[in-house]
């Protein structure tokens, strides 16, 4: 901006329409642009990039989103003015199952794959659909849904940029990314082939956690567990000699038709004869054998439990450590299927399971109970109790387990190797706070199979795989055709496998499209790559890469984190970052974390425009990473203070260059030398604070010098500055132009609006380019005559105040008393203090602590 003069100093500051002035001005000149040219000049030694986390773009952003990301812009903005060309993209997360789901409820329709494309569709609703039940939804084709997809995707992201915008983020809105985008499509494919080709990638038919509603499989990184109410219901299994029954205790004896054994500790002698045997099961007569497990807890129920493919997670473990069938009974729509297991052989087994079919998990538990009682294989009913069952982190319902083929990227799991290399980075990445590693290498140490990747939904990246078909138009899994780097960004139901024509789709001899897409976190584990320009622009990635930041939330370090880690090890042999910088939640006034689930959470478009962004910044920088922060919009305290604290800079800025500086001034006065002093030591400890992520400290330690300096310099000084005859004037506006200039920049990360308006007053270009204060420039003078002068002046105040005087009184004579080490300090600003306290006869003496020991007002004048 043009250098501006204190002719435009409004007679009367304020911060409404900041915001919108100052947005509008940094984006007309660049302000925020990363500059590749100096960038190249610099090295990737000069520049700092930050891998920002793109937020998923359906629905609205909520007050976390602001605190998070004012975190990562506070940091952002002080390495640009340690003169880092500072390299801030942003992405939208569109694809995945959150945006599918907004999109049917806002336009009220749901993906038919059989429905040919229409291509003059217009949706039913127009965002108000949510109440409509899924089976009054109108079916559209898959490429329809997609549409639509795309269309309030962009509308969401505009909203979000929007916030943002207001919200001061300095991101570089030319680096933007989509999740979704053809070069996404291509780098996110790209990468999935590359994985393929060294073994990474894998194809397995196994059992899968799926969530009935989305009808999807779900990955062991989105899971959470919520307490659900349960029973357990002891049931008679019959020994096969006839000698009697063994007693197994259950919640879910809905999956009795799907048991494929019984298991007990191998330690438990009440079992221990039974090992190796075999019993049948009650209603359905199937034989199954008794089998040793260390899995099994000799001190839950009876000891022994019903093994069904499958109930929970243990017994998939056991299916696959005793190498059981599987006996499969639910269908992807969470119904028991028609077809009942082969091993139901007797006509009583077969008709109780013809009762149970096509009915939903609740209704089957509810039959199954009512069998088991007519047949008096029932013996006993808990009385109720909560337990934790496994959900989809975003579904409504507990997930079931079924036997799916998926596709998958191998995470360390069953690689020791591998699970080193990533325990190793993790440890070589510098966490803040420190303690959030505990919680990476707690989630690598803890898992129990490789990641899932393939999701059963339709707005996302294609699976770049076509299937060849055999002589029967069977689809052959062992004749997988990857798509070459050539052909992306594809999507097989519409592209052709190179060699074929299109002729040949679904025809025996010919191939088949892949319809499954990625997991959104496999796209999403690309952030680096995708802002980087890996294998797209190799100079940008040099400059950037590895990325110097990785801000984020602590909920999905387990995800993002982890499978960034993942893909960036496995590609790279590296961490993708040098530093991760982990986020508190926001709690509601009970300490409840706000979630959409929760219905407690507050969006920030009206905060904003309330309180102002200066107000809500400070705010979210008041708290320290990692630690959680509590919001209460009825009392937002810290916000009022924030206000107040942009106002006075406004306010400050206009008092101080009210007194002009003359040519070749320079600072002489003790005092004046003394505050430049003790400002110097908050620019040494807030640049510290800021180096280490700690942002709420260098906020602090200026703010409390900024007070003081308004508070007490600033009343100590101004009758000195005012007078054009005292010698001392022209030090004293000097002093207080170079504070002005020192604490804008110091404030500036934080309260970006007022500092950068106050700026504009009196010096050209943006206080955000402007090189941030070093420690050393202001030193030399005593901070102990500043400290002692406004100790001075409190108490000067206070004996007024007690002697129900105005701070105007005049005063005839006052002893300021003060320790031996002191009275140098309170004489070298005696000057100041006897005019802002308007005392005609000050003397300092020397005593125990500083204090004002005698004040005589001066006889007030009778007209």
């Amino acid at each position: 901006m043009a250098a501006s003069t204190t002719n435009q100093i409004p007679d009367k500051p304020a911060l409404e329409g900041l915001e919108a002035k100052w947005d509008g001005a940094w984006a007309e000149q660049g302000t925020y642009l990363f500059d590749r040219l100096r960038a190249a000049e610099l090295g990737r030694a000069g520049v700092y990039s930050i891998d920002t986390p793109p937020p998923t773009a359906s629905g609205s952003l909520h007050i976390g989103h602001v605190f998070s990301y004012t975190h990562t812009d506070v940091k952002a903005r002080y390495e640009r003015m340690r003169g880092k060309s500072v390299f801030y993209p942003i992405g939208w997360d569109d694809n995945g199952l959150p945006t599918e789901r907004r999109v049917q409820n806002f336009y009220g329709v749901r993906v038919d794959p059989t429905l040919p494309y229409d291509t003059d569709f217009t949706p039913p609703f127009e965002g108000n659909a949510k109440s409509l039940k899924a089976a009054d939804q109108q079916p559209i084709s898959r490429r329809n849904f997609i549409e639509l997809c795309e269309r309030l995707t962009v509308e969401d992201e505009k909203q979000f940029e929007d916030v943002f915008r207001q919200l001061g983020l300095s991101v570089d809105w030319t680096q933007t990314y989509r999740t979704i985008s053809d070069e996404t499509i291509r780098q996110s494919q790209l990468g999935f082939i590359r994985n393929r080709e060294r073994g990474e990638a894998y194809q397995a038919l196994a059992p899968t956690l799926w969530d009935v509603d989305f009808r999807s499989a779900i990955a062991q990184a989105e899971l959470e567990d919520r307490d659900q109410q349960a029973a357990y219901h002891r049931i008679a299994f019959h020994k096969t000699d006839g000698s009697g029954d063994i007693h197994i205790e259950t919640t879910r004896p809905e999956l009795l038709a799907a048991c494929v054994a019984l298991v007990a500790h191998p330690d438990d002698e009440r079992y221990q004869p039974y090992f190796g045997q075999t019993v049948r099961t009650p209603l359905f007569d199937v034989e199954v054998p008794v089998l040793a497990h260390h899995l099994a807890q000799q001190d839950k129920g009876s000891g022994i439990a019903m093994v069904c493919t499958f109930g929970d997670v243990t017994d998939m473990i056991w299916w696959r450590e005793l190498d059981l069938p599987i006996r499969t009974i639910l269908g992807l729509d969470g119904r028991v299927i028609a077809d009942a297991p082969e091993a139901i052989e007797s006509d009583a087994g077969t008709a109780a399971y013809a009762e149970l079919a096509g009915k939903t998990v609740f209704s089957a538990k509810k039959r199954v109970v009512e069998l088991l009682e007519e047949t008096g294989e029932l013996l006993e009913v808990s009385k109720p109790f909560n337990h934790a069952v496994k959900f989809f982190e975003k579904g409504d319902r507990p997930l079931e387990i079924v036997s799916t083929r998926q596709w998958y990227i191998r995470n360390g799991a069953r690689d020791e190797q591998l699970r080193e290399q990533l325990l190793s980075h993790g440890r070589e990445l510098q966490w803040h706070p420190d303690f959030m590693r505990v919680r990476y290498e707690n989630w690598v140490g803890g898992l129990t199979g490789d990641w899932l990747v393939s999701r059963q939904r339709f707005f996302g990246v294609p699976i770049p795989v076509w299937y060849g078909l055999d002589e029967n138009g069977d689809r052959d899994f062992d004749r997988v055709i990857m798509a070459t780097p050539e052909q992306l960004p594809i999507d097989p139901t519409v592209d052709v496998p190179a060699g074929y024509t299109e002729a040949q789709r679904g025809v025996a001899g010919g191939f088949e499209a892949e319809v499954d897409i990625l997991d959104t976190w496999a796209t999403s584990s690309l952030t680096p790559q995708l802002a980087g320009g890996w294998q797209r622009d190799e100079e940008l990635w040099n400059l950037v890469a590895p990325f110097d930041v990785r801000p984020q939330g602590q909920d999905i370090i387990r995800t993002w984190l982890f499978s960034t880690m993942l893909r960036s090890t496995l590609e790279d042999g590296r961490s993708p970052w040098k530093h991760a910088s982990v986020s508190g939640f926001i709690v509601d006034p009970d300490r409840k974390k706000m979630s959409k689930s929760k219905g407690n959470v507050v969006t920030p478009a009206d905060i904003l425009e309330k309180h102002g962004s200066d107000a809500v910044r400070y705010w979210a920088a008041s708290s320290r990473l990692g630690v959680d922060a509590a919001f209460d919009p009825q009392n937002p305290t810290q916000m009022k203070i924030g206000r107040r604290l942009a106002i006075k800079i406004l306010n400050a800025a206009k008092f101080v260059l009210s007194f002009p500086v003359p040519s070749g001034a320079e600072v002489t006065h003790a005092l004046d030398a003394s505050m430049l002093a003790a400002l110097d030591e908050v620019v040494a400890e807030a640049t510290k604070a800021f180096d280490a992520f700690d942002h709420a400290r260098a906020l602090e330690v200026t703010e409390s010098f900024f007070w003081t300096f308004c508070d007490d310099y600033l009343e100590l000084v101004k009758e000195r500055a005012y007078d054009q005859t005292d010698v001392g004037q022209s030090s004293a506006a000097l002093a207080l132009r170079i504070a002005l200039s020192t604490l804008l920049r110091l404030l500036a990360p934080v309260v970006s609006f007022a500092t950068e308006e106050a700026w504009s007053w009196f010096e050209e270009g943006s206080v955000h380019t402007a090189a941030w204060p070093s420690a050393g420039d202001l030193a030399g003078g005593d901070p102990s005559v500043l400290s002692a002068a406004s100790a001075a002046l409190i108490g000067i105040r206070r004996a007024k105040t007690e002697a129900k005087a105005s701070q105007k009184t005049p005063v005839s004579r006052a002893v300021i008393a003060a320790p031996a080490d002191s009275i140098e300090a309170l004489r070298a600003a005696a000057g100041d203090l006897s005019a802002v306290g308007r005392i005609a006869e000050l003397e300092i003496a020397e005593g125990d602590e500083l204090a004002v020991t005698e004040i005589e007002l001066a006889p007030i004048e009778e007209n």
